[in-house]
């Protein structure tokens, strides 16, 4: 069922605003108290790319920050929120006239779909068809630093979603917009034309999307379209924790004991929804040209070369059958080995499932009911350790949506705790070609960069390892790093992406800056002890024996190819970061 709008009149607790809702998406933001700028220079940060002038503004600044932890401005989530609240009787009264329409973002499946469910229920209460919609937007895509393997996948996975839908008589109906300002017009022109009065989609967290939508929410009624918004990215949505202070979680273990016991009280969400009821077989001749019209290409921003299509398409195969079968597969055959042995690279003990997630081609919700009728027990923390295991690893990807709709600014280019901000980085672009192409001349390090490169892909225990070694061995500003894992990763999720940056540069929730510098050598010895790992990803190396392989040139071991010697001394990199934290943050603890 829709979730039913709260009786007061203000934001979800947990974000622990009194504002007035008239604080709508429709009103400009207010100014900042005091006489200080909201942005600031950020000639760095616009000369290496960390931010795109053609579509953002200079960096935030710190004080512009501590108003949005102060309540003193909406987050965006609650422009989106109160809009909704707000116009819920008018949407719920708005006539149905002679279709529905679905929109397809990042939810690219047919079963357990929220929004899709909700707007074929409406569509065959009345009678008319569902018709469904999805918008290339190559300024998106650039935007939001959408790497052009994923681009690839996204438009593979509507192929096979449209022949999916396509069996159910409905139409999937994709379009080119170039200019992403344009997308809310386009999208209530094709409502009008095909006289729909109802509009669904559900709920991404991003900024840009949340303030779209909120526009949308209010700007659909003035022309007598309706627009519902579900949440139905992460199992328990953003809003529904909060701590015994009131509070939103910023560490993980609390607001994982505090989502378990969310679920655990309340079981109903892990049920899945079924998919679509067909359409009147009237429908293919009602609509024929959406029938017939194909999937586009991809944007020329975003292009790959005939061998990069082929080896992509060899190595992902798209849709959501695709994603619960390798789901199956891995509850099936692998997660009992899980827990012991999920940091391993080499092992091929993890479910892969992450480019589906971040597809939508599979629900986070299915992901965890799957996993937990798996298990011997309905407690998403008992029963077999692997399961567990897995399902606590699953929830990570919730918290870090719920952190990101709560600090909005991580989306804006600063970090969780404004002032960290305040660390000076470098930016060596010779010593980042080098981290970037796998040439660092420390194996595991290099074999993580090597498979992302080549696949669209790296193990997670490998990401936290070559993040850690961007941002403290060679204190290059971590945020070039989180921009090229988005440029190149298959499954780039932007909160989860900068969730794992924020982890391992020390700059997101819970930072531990002084405790968390990865040893690389350590980290390929206790993850990779046989170097299977190294010696797949750096051919280099391949006759190096024993643990020489960690460490070849310190280690005697045989190296050819001109693969290079360590670029840095870790123990002098180690205690170089420290005293730069300690500098840029004032103190000697996070």
């Amino acid at each position: 069922m829709p979730p039913k709008a709260p009786k007061e009149d203000k934001p979800t607790a947990v974000f622990g605003t009194k504002r007035k809702a008239a604080e709508s998406a429709d009103k400009p933001l207010k100014k900042p108290k005091g006489d200080f700028p909201a942005h600031k220079e950020s000639k760095d940060e616009e000369r290496y790319d960390i931010i795109d002038r053609e579509f953002y503004p200079p960096e935030m600044t710190n004080a512009r920050c501590a108003q949005y932890n102060n309540n003193e401005i909406p987050r965006p989530i609650e422009l989106l929120d109160n809009a909704l609240r707000e116009t819920a009787d008018e949407r719920e009264h708005t006539e149905v006239h002679h279709a529905v329409v679905h929109w397809f973002k990042c939810d690219l499946r047919t079963k357990d779909n929220k929004a899709l469910h909700l707007a074929s229920e409406k569509a065959k209460a009345h009678g008319v068809p569902l018709l469904c919609i999805y918008i290339v937007s190559p300024q998106d895509f650039k935007a939001h630093v959408t790497s052009a393997v994923r681009v690839d996948f996204i438009l593979r996975t509507l192929e096979v979603l449209r022949q999916d839908l396509a069996r159910l008589d409905i139409p999937l109906y994709v379009e080119t917009v170039e200019i992403r300002k344009n997308i809310p017009s386009r999208i209530f022109e094709l409502c009008e034309k095909w006289g729909a009065s109802h509009l669904f989609a559900n709920k991404e967290y991003e900024v840009d999307e949340l303030r779209r939508e909120a526009r949308m929410v209010r700007e659909g009624l003035r022309k007598g379209i309706a627009l519902s918004v579900e949440p139905d990215t992460c199992v328990v949505a953003p809003g529904e924790l909060k701590s015994g202070a009131g509070t939103q979680y910023s560490v993980y273990s609390p607001w994982f004991r505090a989502w378990m016991s969310y679920l655990h009280t309340h079981p109903h969400h892990l049920d899945l929804y079924p998919p679509p009821a067909s359409n009147p077989p009237s429908t293919r001749n009602d609509h024929k040209e959406l029938f017939e019209t194909p999937i586009p290409q991809a944007p020329t921003n975003k292009s790959l070369s005939d061998e990069e299509r082929k080896r992509f398409s060899s190595l992902w195969p798209p849709g959501e059958e695709e994603a619960n079968e390798r789901l199956a597969k891995f509850l099936q055959h692998r997660v009992e080995a899980y827990k012991d042995k999920r940091n391993f690279p080499a092992a091929n003990a993890t479910a892969v499932v992450s480019l589906h997630l971040a597809a939508g081609t599979l629900s986070a919700r299915t992901a965890v009911a799957s996993a937990r009728n798996a298990n011997t027990t309905k407690k998403l923390d008992g029963g077999h350790p692997g399961i567990a295991g897995w399902i606590s690893e699953v929830a990570w990807r919730d918290f870090y949506k719920h952190v990101l709709a709560h600090w909005p600014f991580i989306c804006m280019n600063k970090s969780y705790k404004p002032e960290y901000t305040n660390i000076e980085w470098r930016y060596d672009t010779e010593q980042f070609e080098a981290w970037s192409q796998g040439r660092t001349g420390f194996p595991f390090i290099d074999a993580g960069m090597r498979q992302l490169n080549h696949t669209g892909y790296m193990h997670n225990r490998a990401r936290m390892a070559v993040a850690s070694f961007l941002a403290k061995d060679l204190l290059i500003d971590w945020r070039m790093g989180e921009r090229y894992f988005m440029e190149h990763l298959i499954d780039g999720d932007f909160a989860s992406n900068n969730g794992g940056w924020g982890f391992s540069a020390s700059s997101g929730v819970d930072p531990q800056p002084y405790f968390r510098i990865f040893n690389p050598i350590l980290q390929s010895e206790r993850f990779d002890p046989d170097g299977e790992y190294i010696r797949k990803w750096v051919p280099e190396l391949e006759d190096v024996k024993g643990k020489a392989i960690h460490d070849p040139f310190n280690r005697g071991g045989k190296v050819k190819g001109g693969y290079p010697e360590p670029m840095v001394v870790h123990k002098e990199s180690r205690d170089r970061a420290l005293q730069r934290y300690k500098e840029g943050l004032g103190r000697d603890t996070a």
